[in-house]
């Protein structure tokens, strides 16, 4: 897999809910071989901060160019980038990990907070049966919702009821009597735990996205690790870096803590 470190640009950026932002960025090379479910690395403007920050890959256009961000002001870096303009360049690495590998049969497509931006280049490049399930905090900002309803039939769960089932996506999918064969996912650890369970009980493949703190991006400082059941040839121990060997894992491998 081919990793690049390049110097991209802002092609446009708005906010569409408090604290998200939705970035398109000319970037040619990675949006030739990217893949659903990757993340790319960015870097601060701001010589104090080194490392590149890991945000998820919400769309991509090989043929523009161009791919697509959707992420939540979470630290000082962040910040940072939410106050790029149009036009302004950066140094991005990327695309790195691992992404989905779309199964056949009927698809079930979940994600919770930050976790659904990278489902909906996902919901794009599935074909034949799918249903969609997303996770908000409150109805007022259900960013992304309209695109996924153009792509599939969408279920929503709020954490205070102002839309769809009050409750979680494990809710929705009961209530709303989801079935499939293959559920693919992205979002925090309780969620995808929960979800590797229903998957479990109702015989469905399950592909999961993790979420956590990353540095370095590429494997070499392990500081995001999740224990699985298969041996890691890097350390030798029942770890996985989520980085480098996922973040998409099948739910079956991994031993939720």
């Amino acid at each position: 897999m081919s990793i690049l470190k390049t110097t991209a640009k802002v092609l446009r950026q708005e906010e569409i809910a408090q604290d998200i932002f939705d970035m398109t960025i000319s970037f040619p090379e990675g949006a030739k071989i990217a893949r659903a479910g990757q993340f790319v690395g960015i870097y601060c403007k701001d010589g104090g901060r080194l490392l590149p920050r890991p945000i998820s890959i919400c769309g991509i256009d090989p043929s523009e160019g161009t791919i697509r961000i959707v992420y939540r002001i979470a630290g000082e870096g962040t910040r940072e980038f939410s106050g790029w303009k149009a036009g302004e360049s950066f140094r991005i690495l990327g695309p790195l990990g691992n992404g989905y590998s779309p199964g056949t049969g009927r698809a079930v497509i979940v994600g919770g907070g930050i976790g659904i931006p990278p489902m909906l280049e996902l919901a794009r490049q599935i074909e034949g049966e799918k249903t969609v399930v997303l996770g908000y905090r409150t109805g007022a900002e259900t960013f992304l919702k309209e695109e996924f309803e153009e792509l599939a039939e969408v279920k929503i769960a709020t954490d205070d009821g102002s839309e769809g089932v009050k409750g979680t996506v494990i809710d929705a999918l009961r209530q709303g009597k989801v079935e499939g064969d293959v559920l693919y996912a992205c979002g925090p650890m309780p969620m995808l735990k929960a979800l590797a369970e229903y998957a479990r009980e109702h015989g469905m493949e399950a592909q999961i996205s993790l979420e956590e703190r990353m540095a370095c991006g590429i494997g070499a400082c392990l500081g995001c690790i999740v224990k699985t059941d298969k041996r890691d040839q890097h350390t030798n121990v029942h770890n996985k870096r989520i980085c480098k060997d996922g973040p998409v894992f099948d739910a079956k491998e991994v031993f939720f803590s």
